[in-house]
Parts: C-alpha cells; structure tokens; sequence
C-alpha cells in the first residue's frame, strides 16, 4: 500500500492519542496523589511540620481512598449515553475541570470538615472522572484506524502509568517542601486547567469533524473503519440483549475486573505498605512507590514493540497476542505479590525490586485485555467500556475497605501477606477466564443495522454462542454482517 493510500506516518489521529494520554495523566495524578497525601496528613514529622497533621484511623484513611471509587462507579455508565451523544470533545472536559476544582477546595475543605469533608470532595471527584474511560474509549474507536490501534491505544493507556508515576514521585517532594501536603492538591489543579485549554483547542470529535486534519488522513480513517458518508451523523441503536447474552463480554468483565481489584491494591496501598512494615519515610516512600510505575510505564513500550513486531511478521493471530501478553501481564505478577508477602523491612530492596518487577510485568494488561473492547466492538466501544469499567471498578471501592478490616496493625507482615495473597488469586482467576472465553473477532452485534435486519431466531446460536447464524436463517444481509 501506498503511502498515499495509507495516509501520513505521523498526523492528527496521533496528535488526539497525545491528548487522550496527557488527560489520563493529569486526573490519574490527581486521583492517586491522595495515597501520599494522607500519609503526610497524618504524620507531619517526615514531612513539613508547618501543615496541620490529623489523627485519622487506618479505618478513616480506607474511607476517603475508597470513596473515590463509590462516586466513580456511579457515572460509569451514563458516560456511556453521554458521548454517545455528545462526543467526547465535550465529555472529557467535564471531568478534568471539576477534578481541578475540586482539588484546589481540598485543603481548605479538610481543615474544616476533617476527614469526612475528605471523603465528599473525593467522592465528587470520583463521580467526575467516572466520564474519563467511556470517552478514552470511544475516542480511540473514532480515530484509529485498526492497524494503528495496539500502538495509539497502548500509547493512550500509558498515560495511567505516567500519571501513576508522577503522582507517587512527585507527591512526597511536594510535601516536604515549602508548599507542604496541600501543595499537592494546587499542582493538580493547575496541570488539569492546562490540558483543558490545550483540549479545547485541538481536540475533535472524529476526523472530518477536525479542522486540523488533512483530506488524506481522513479518507484513510474512514475507508479503513469501512465508514459511509455521512457515519458520524447516524444513531446506531445499541443491542442490549446480544451484548448481554456474549460470553466474550463477560470474559472482558471478569478480566478486567481483576484488573481493577490488583491496581487499587497496588495503587493505593503501597505508600502504607512501604511505610509500615518496610519504615520508610514519606519522602523515599514516595520516590520508591513511583518505581514500579516506572516500570510499567517503561514496559508499556516493550509490549507495544513485542506486538507490533508479531502481528507484522504474523507470528500468531490478534486474538492468541492479547491472550499471551495478558498472561505475562496477571500470572508474573500474581508470583510476584506471594514473594513480597514473605519480606520485611530488612529485604527492604528484594521487596522494591519485586513490586517493581510486579508492575513492570502487568504493564501489558493494555493491549493484552482493555483494546479487546476496540476489536470486538468499534461501533459500541464507549459504551462496553463504561458497563466494563463501572462493574470492574465495584472492587477497587471495596478492596480499600477490606484492606483496612485485614490490616489493623500497619506494620504488621502477616496481615499483609492476606492482602497480597488475595490480589494473587484474583489476577490467576481472572487471566484464566479470559484464556477460555475471551475473543478480539469482531461481534456479530457490532453491524450498524444489526437490529435493523436479523432475523430475531438468530439469537438462539449466533449471539448467545457466539456462532454464525444458521444456515436456513440466513437472509443476505445478516450473513454480511457476521
């Protein structure tokens, strides 16, 4: 193929992957800062003693980490409904504005409400950046033409590494400089105010819909997509029961739900982890739990290349990649979790090093599970990514909980092998539904007519079993659509 036909190297379709991965960045560090926070919040001596410090409860600080998660799950699902409406040029900025918001009243919030008031502004900014993934999701469908998805999805996604990385390095200097711990909350404010202008002025819709964007590239989109004129404008009804009858989607469920249970272990834990059992000070607790985000921001590449160099070589099929690199990305690490349950604070650097190692392994989780979505469904993939998002993202608001009913002693090893052993099983558990049950070919139910012209019978074998419809079935626009 051409040059021509294919479009340029490097366009506008990347320039919307860069927006999607600086917003995953700027919220993710909003969102995760809080784990080091509350460690400076609640003990000031290894930070700025010039900041209030607040005698909070291991059971109080696992309310205000868990509270984000119960407003996150809520508005899940109608982001769904809302970019499907509204694109997600208008989407995203919703939930970046109000996290800067939000972030410069938590200081002042705290200090008058305490750790409840904590958990409200938390909560709010949960309910607000439940519109971020829906809108990731549906923007990369829109944009990415399906020989670039693994590398402008993976590129997207690895934002949340980055974030994650900036949020732990980052916080714990903050707060032993002059700004102290609420000058982690006003930096957050600030980087999201300015992805949001940058947003406004170059984000787009979809491709013709982009005023920067050149007629090659656009034509390029669209033909790959095997978009008509006139597909942006069109309401493509959504086939509730077809979806709900899939047994891939429900291996995307299930997978993606142990994802969410390990990164919030992961996430939020780790500060309190390090800070307990390994006795690191706030400072290098942050500087060594922004390591394994490192690792995983790192690592996101090497899988990125791994893939691209193996489906352009046809190594194995799209569908045996996401599987393989999904099983690098749970079982290492689930190996990983029991070995640091067994460390204390004398193994201090096997531990860093294993977490490290953990992270760095489930760094394919990306391309391995979340862009499965894309492929089995580019039509409906913003709203399959807020039922998978909203249902995945019950167990990061109850591990916080559970975590802080397991861990009553912080420095007590024994009560956080449970922890860790758990999160182990889960990844297994999870991976090995997906290996059985999970598929990237392209649903039957993705077609844009596909309400409009089956024969309702058909449901009986093609979308309950995810099989082709029957022979003596088959009217010649069903058999297209499959």
């Amino acid at each position: 193929m051409s040059t021509d036909q294919k479009g340029p190297n490097i366009g506008i379709r990347h320039l919307q992957a860069l927006l999607l991965f600086l917003a995953i960045v700027v919220n993710y560090t909003a969102r995760l800062s809080v784990s080091v926070a509350i460690v400076a919040m609640t003990d000031a001596a290894t930070t700025n003693l010039d900041f209030p410090e607040y005698d909070w409860t291991g059971a109080q600080q696992s309310y205000v980490l868990s509270s984000f998660y119960w407003g996150y799950i809520v508005t899940q699902f109608p982001a769904g409904f809302l970019v499907r409406r509204f694109g997600a040029k208008t989407i995203l900025l919703i939930p970046t504005v109000g996290t800067a918001f939000l972030s410069g009243l938590t200081p002042y919030c705290v200090a008058w409400g305490g750790w409840k008031a904590f958990s409200v502004i938390r909560f709010v900014e949960g309910l607000f950046q439940g519109l971020i993934f829906p809108c990731i999701h549906e923007h990369l469908a829109k944009w990415s033409p399906p020989e670039d998805r693994n590398r402008l999805g993976a590129f997207a996604y690895s934002g949340a590494d980055c974030g994650s990385v900036l949020a732990m390095a980052s916080s714990g200097l903050i707060a032993n400089s002059g700004m102290g711990w609420p000058g982690i909350f006003y930096v957050s404010t600030g980087t999201c105010g300015i992805w949001c202008l940058l947003w406004v002025i170059l984000g787009a819709n979809n491709a013709p819909s982009s005023r920067l964007i050149g007629d090659r590239e656009k034509e390029h989109i669209e033909r790959s997509m095997k978009r008509p004129e006139g597909f942006h404008a069109q309401n493509i009804p959504i086939p509730w029961r077809a979806i709900w009858t899939s047994v891939p989607f429900y291996a995307l469920l299930i997978v993606r739900g142990a994802q969410g249970w390990a990164n919030s272990t992961m996430q939020l834990q780790t500060p309190s982890y390090m800070h307990g059992v390994l006795e690191m000070d706030i400072k290098s607790n942050a500087l060594y739990s922004a390591l394994p985000f490192l690792a995983m921001w790192g690592m996101s590449y090497v899988y990125l290349a791994f893939a691209d160099i193996a489906m352009s070589r046809n190594w194995m099929t799209l569908t045996m990649l996401r599987k393989l690199i999904n099983t690098v990305s749970y079982w290492g690490p689930a190996a990983a979790l029991i070995g640091i349950g067994f460390l204390d604070k004398n193994q201090t650097s096997l531990a860093i090093a294993l977490m490290t190692i953990n992270a760095g392994l489930n760094a394919g989780s990306g391309i391995g599970s979340i862009l499965t979505i894309i492929d089995m469904s580019p039509n409906h993939s913003g709203m399959l990514m807020a039922i998978v998002n909203g249902i995945g993202n019950i167990f990061p608001l109850l591990t916080p909980l559970l975590v802080g009913v397991i861990v009553t002693d912080q420095g007590s090893r024994s009560q956080w092998q449970i922890v860790f052993a758990m999160t182990a099983i889960v990844f297994f558990f999870g991976n090995l539904v997906y290996l059985i049950w999970g598929t990237t070919d392209q649903q039957a139910w993705d077609a844009e007519d596909y309400l409009k012209t089956r024969d309702p019978g058909c449901i009986r074998i093609d979308h309950r079993m995810n099989l082709k419809p029957m022979a003596d079935t088959k009217p010649k626009e069903v058999i297209k659509a499959t």
